[in-house]
């Protein structure tokens, strides 16, 4: 190396020197010395900080899941035939409370067959059997209306039934959970019973007019029987 180059390098040396002297400590503390091992460690926690983050966003997207699977499991069925079955049944009943001469009581049709289906005395005159084969003539009829108008009504309820029927099958096809199925099914099951119970008016009516005309035919053998021995009696009368 040359003079010149030696005194020039000495004098960068010495101007760095002054340089920095003249820099405070503070301002050179914060020139940062870069450690490897220090920026890998510190990559690892953060990738580590990352995985757990991302392990509890995965678990709470599976509780909202579950969460939304349960509500939609206990939803409730927006739809209900219950308005409809009960007006049905209550107009079934109506009908059958309407029932005319002899109504649908243990104690009043126990008196009308002693009286007007029982057997009759020879004494009795033929007023009295008038009276008697009237009345059974009245009750029969009446029976028979009756058990037309159960029948009606037990027919005009069909078209009301099937429209319950079909809205609750398409309630249970489009179920979202466990609790709506189980609620169509089981309005599906009550309008079984309301049908059951229809037929079961229907055939407790056409039974009592049936019944009716039967017990008429057997009281008018027997007022026919007293007319007979009556005249009889009369016919031997001296």
């Amino acid at each position: 190396m040359s003079l010149n180059r030696r005194r020039l390098a000495r004098a960068m040396a010495l101007g760095w020197l002054a340089a920095t002297s003249l820099v405070p400590a503070r301002a050179l503390a914060q020139f940062t010395v870069f450690d490897p091992t220090n920026y890998a460690q510190n990559v690892l926690q953060a990738a580590r900080a990352l995985e757990t983050i991302n392990n509890q966003i995965t678990a709470l997207q599976n509780q909202a899941q579950m969460l939304v699977g349960q509500a939609r499991n206990l939803a409730s069925l927006p739809y209900s035939s219950l308005s409809a079955l009960q007006a049905q049944v209550d107009r079934t009943r109506g009908l059958l409370n309407e029932a005319q001469g002899l109504a649908y009581d243990v104690s009043k049709i126990r008196s009308a067959f002693l009286t007007q289906y029982g057997t009759v005395e020879p004494t009795h005159g033929d007023g009295a059997l008038a009276t008697r084969a009237e009345a059974r003539w009245s009750a029969a009829v009446a029976g028979f209306e009756d058990a037309l108008k159960v029948q009606a009504g037990v027919v005009e309820g069909l078209g009301a039934s099937r429209d319950q029927w079909v809205a609750l099958i398409d309630q249970s096809q489009g179920a979202v959970g466990a609790l709506q199925a189980a609620q169509a099914g089981n309005q599906l099951l009550a309008l079984q019973a309301a049908q059951l119970a229809d037929l079961l008016a229907l055939n407790a009516a056409q039974g009592r007019a049936q019944a009716l005309e039967a017990a008429d035919r057997v009281a008018a053998r027997a007022d026919a029987k007293a007319r007979f021995s009556k005249f009889i009696g009369k016919a031997g009368a001296p």
